[in-house]
Parts: C-alpha cells; sequence; structure tokens
C-alpha cells in the first residue's frame, strides 16, 4: 500500500523552488483562485521514500507534474519502488489523470494507469460520465471485490493522483480542521476513504520544507472492491501501527504533505518526504 502513498503559487508570481516555514509570513492568494481567475499554474512535487532491511535499503519515489488551467487539469505522474511494494517487490507504474478544476478543489473525468511490474503490467482506465462511470481493465480484474464499489459511491470519490494533489490544494476556511478530508479514493476496483485527525503543529524537516507543519494521523476504511474479509482490517497493506503525515500550510493556502511516516512489521519505520515542491505560474 505504500505505493498507493507515493502513487498532493506566490501573488500572480510564485516560483517556488523550496519553500521554508518562514515564509508563511507572507498572506498570499489561495492557489485554486488565481487559477479561477485565469492565471494557469503548474505544480512539481516529488515524494521520496526510504527504509532497511538488515542492511540493504529499499527505496522508492513518486513524481507528480499538475498542470492546472481555469477550466481543466492534467497529472502526470510515475512511481517507482525497490522494495516498498508488498515491503520487498520492485514496483511501476505510470499514471495521468485529467478532470475539471474548480475553486473548491480538482474533479476527475479520466484516470489512467499503467503498471509496469513485468507480470500481468495491468493497464486500467477510468472514466467518469455524468451519472455512471467506466473502467477498463487490461487484463481484466478476476473479480471486483465483496461487495463492488456503486456509481454513487465511485461519483463521491476521485482517482488516486487527483484525491491527493485536490487534497493538498483544496482552501480550508478559518477555523477548519487543516487535516480536513475524508479523503475518497477509487483506482478503478478500490474504493478507500481516509479519515484524517488532528493532532496538531510540529516541526518538521524534509528536503522541500522546513517549520511547523500539521500531524495528521490517517485511518483507512476499506469501502468496496476489496476481497472477502479484507475489508476487516483497518490498516494499510504491510502497515503495523499508525500512518502520520505533516502538512505543511503554504502561503498559498495549500496544505501539502510533506513527510509521511509508517510503521511495519517486517522493515520497521518507512519514512516518505517531499524532496521537491515547486509552484510555476504558466503562460496565458
Amino acid at each position: 500500500m505504500i505505493k498507493k502513498l507515493l502513487a498532493s503559487a506566490a501573488l500572480a508570481t510564485l516560483t517556488v523552488a523550496s519553500i521554508s516555514g518562514a515564509d508563511t509570513a507572507l498572506i498570499e492568494p489561495q492557489i485554486l483562485s488565481q487559477i479561477e481567475a485565469g492565471q494557469p499554474m503548474q505544480m512539481d512535487y516529488t515524494i521520496k521514500a526510504s527504509a532497511w532491511v538488515l542492511i540493504l535499503p529499499i527505496t522508492g519515489k513518486a513524481n507528480f507534474q499538475v498542470k492546472m488551467n481555469k477550466d481543466t487539469y492534467s497529472i502526470k505522474s510515475q512511481v517507482k519502488t525497490t522494495g516498498l511494494a508488498d515491503i520487498l517487490v520492485n514496483y511501476d507504474m505510470e499514471l495521468a489523470s485529467s478532470g475539471y478544476t474548480t475553486p473548491d478543489g480538482l474533479n476527475t473525468y479520466a484516470y489512467i494507469s499503467q503498471n509496469k511490474d513485468g507480470k500481468k503490467n495491468r493497464r486500467v482506465d477510468l472514466k467518469y460520465l455524468g451519472d455512471e462511470f467506466e473502467m477498463v481493465a487490461t487484463p481484466a480484474f478476476g473479480n471486483l471485490g465483496d461487495p463492488a464499489a456503486t456509481a454513487p459511491q465511485v461519483l463521491e470519490a476521485k482517482d488516486p493522483v487527483t484525491a491527493l494533489i485536490s487534497f493538498a490544494l483544496e482552501p480550508r476556511a478559518e477555523g477548519e480542521d487543516p487535516c480536513g478530508g475524508p479523503l475518497k479514493i477509487f483506482d478503478g476496483r478500490q474504493l478507500t476513504h481516509l479519515h484524517l485527525t488532528n493532532h496538531g503543529l510540529t516541526n518538521v524537516k524534509s528536503e522541500a520544507w522546513r517549520g511547523e507543519a500539521y500531524e495528521c494521523h490517517i485511518e483507512m476504511d476499506k469501502v468496496a472492491g476489496y476481497k472477502p474479509g479484507e475489508a476487516n482490517k483497518d490498516t494499510l497493506t504491510g502497515i503495523d501501527g499508525p500512518l502520520r503525515m505533516w502538512l505543511a500550510p503554504l502561503p498559498n493556502g495549500a496544505h501539502v504533505p510533506v513527510r509521511i511516516e509508517a510503521e511495519t512489521d517486517d522493515i520497521g519505520t518507512v519514512t516518505l518526504q517531499a524532496s521537491q515542491l515547486r509552484f510555476t505560474p504558466l503562460e496565458q
């Protein structure tokens, strides 16, 4: 399930190569408001993961390139792991999502995932079509879970990459819980709700952020699309204990995950951290 975690602007001219907590003294327009006002924006976001088995390092990285216009967005992502997917399995996936930009977040229209693990190499094509959704998997899934996700459940959710990026960019009203949520995620088969609990501000360091960030603890609700009995497990695959995520409050109103920690039975602590976080205005 670590693969799913891998698999989230200043005035009108912001370019942020590395953002520190000291920058939060600047008050800027909400990033989605800037885009809605006609300023296209690109977000480049990279998460790195690391852990150890005996003396052997296992690593992973997820890149996200997000292009947002006034009405539409597109996301390209590549997720690669060495030993982090289901603990000690190499994992390689390309993801793409597109849809609609709104002042409140991003809404999925189409999502494609292409697994290149050398086994099934499955491709999933997902589209949101009004009151229905369309999903084609090649090769096909053996089953869609017990129970399978229904159309109303899917239409309330977002694809995995849109869910992460929209969650990071959605505005939080004054006094609203910064951890937000729940995140409702559908990957073409599995429907998962992530519930977040706010544990206050703590100092955090990552390659792309240093300063105070909100510590959020995550509980997972496996709603549909899982194997019989699997939905009764309330932790992420391979993870024992709480999953903790730190959200950096950026000057542009975004709350971007900059550090994630998970305890596992087999390999101890897995740490994910943001290594790149940049917003760049695009030419109109």
